[in-house]
C-alpha cells in the first residue's frame, strides 16, 4: 500500500479525513496549532499543513473508493503519475509536528543569505538560505522547488 495525495475542497481537510477514515481508509491530515485574534478574543486553532489536501495510504484496488466523499477533488500527480509519498517522509512530518526534533543546532547569527545548508533531520536535504529574521530562517529546497520556513528556538 501506498500513501498518495488528495486535492480536496477548500476547508473541508478535515471533514474529508473523518469520512475517510470512517469507511475504512487510513487518511492522515497534518495539522498545526496557532492562535487566531478577532476583534474581541484571541483563540487557538488548528489549521491544515497541507491547505486542501490529505494524504491517503490505500491499496490500488480501492483507489476510487475515495471519491465516495463529496469534497475530494482528485489525486495530486507528479510526471504524469499519482504523487506517492514516501512512509518515511510520513514519519518525519509527524515527528515535526508533534515538536519531536530541534531543526537546527547552530546559532542564528552564525547562519547568513546565501549558505549552504543541511537539514540532518530531514534525511540530510541540502539548501539554500534565502531569508533571515528574528527566530525564523527559510530554506529553498531545489529537490522540491520550495522553501522551507524553520523557527529557530
Amino acid at each position: 500500500m501506498n500513501w498518495y495525495v488528495l486535492y480536496t475542497k477548500q476547508r473541508s481537510e478535515k471533514k474529508v479525513e473523518k469520512y475517510l477514515s470512517s469507511i475504512g481508509i487510513t487518511a492522515y491530515c497534518p495539522m498545526r496549532s496557532e492562535i487566531k485574534q478577532w476583534s474581541d478574543r484571541k483563540k487557538r486553532i488548528n489549521t491544515p499543513v497541507l491547505p486542501s489536501m490529505v494524504l491517503v495510504k490505500i491499496d490500488d484496488k480501492d483507489i476510487n473508493r475515495v471519491f465516495e466523499s463529496p469534497s475530494v477533488i482528485r489525486y495530486m500527480f507528479w510526471l504524469g503519475k499519482r504523487a506517492i509519498v514516501k512512509q518515511s517522509e510520513i514519519d518525519v512530518l509527524k515527528k515535526y509536528l508533534n515538536g519531536g526534533h530541534n531543526l537546527l543546532n547552530s546559532k542564528l547569527s552564525e547562519i547568513k543569505v546565501g549558505d549552504n545548508f543541511k537539514l540532518s533531520s530531514f534525511n540530510n536535504e541540502k539548501g539554500i538560505v534565502n531569508r533571515i529574521s528574528n527566530n525564523n530562517i527559510w530554506i529553498y529546497l531545489k529537490s522540491i522547488g520550495y522553501s522551507v520556513k524553520l523557527k529557530v528556538a
